[in-house]
């Protein structure tokens, strides 16, 4: 009897130890979840996803600068494309920073970078992330300090390529558009309006 009970004590002893590692699991795997993600040129990108969908994330990449920075990848490094970003070593890393910071020196064409002919450096760039974002801001405010037409357009809020603002783009206190027939039947009434008024000026 006492062997018995000595067993049971045992088991009851035993099952809040295996709840504990039950409740022990899902934490690491969250400590998996947040491992695969990783920084990239200033913005954290899930690590599961390819080299090229990984790319996409960030700001200042599309698809088709994408496809160039893996296919330097692969051809100089030796990592193929559809590699998981959360793979790659630290070096890898680097050197995948440094063909996104200058895609020229990787024989990049210039027609691919966003920025050309930089006016203050007059290079050609591409900029990605923050820079990007505070470049653009720095541009509409030098047209508007300079009073530009494309400046002006912007410090009003309106369409500033020439897009026709008749029907979309209609900001402030704007009457509604006037059909035609309805402007060519008040255009008579107003001009016979003004002879009678040339009439009795005469008498």
């Amino acid at each position: 009897m006492e062997d018995d009970e000595k067993n049971v004590k045992k088991e009851k002893a035993e099952k809040p130890k295996e709840k504990q590692k039950e409740k022990g699991k899902p934490q690491q795997v969250e400590q998996k979840k947040t491992s695969s993600i990783i920084r990239l040129a200033g913005k954290d990108v899930n690590g599961e996803l390819p080299i090229m969908r990984a790319l996409d994330q960030v700001r200042g990449i599309g698809v088709s600068m994408a496809n160039a920075i893996s296919y330097v990848l692969e051809s100089k490094f030796n990592i193929p494309r559809k590699t998981r970003l959360a793979e790659l070593s630290e070096e890898q890393l680097q050197n995948l920073e440094d063909i996104i910071k200058e895609p020229a020196k990787y024989n990049i064409p210039s027609y691919m970078l966003n920025r050309n002919k930089d006016m203050e450096s007059g290079k050609n760039m591409h900029i990605v992330s923050n820079d990007l974002s505070y470049a653009v801001r720095y541009d509409i405010n030098r047209d508007v300090n300079i009073r530009t037409w494309r400046g002006f357009r912007h410090q009003r809020g309106q369409k500033v390529r020439g897009q026709r603002t008749r029907s979309t783009g209609r900001t402030g206190t704007t009457i509604g558009v006037v059909k035609k027939a309805e402007a060519a039947k008040t255009a008579p009434a107003t001009a016979g309006e003004k002879k009678e008024e040339k009439k009795e000026e005469k008498k």
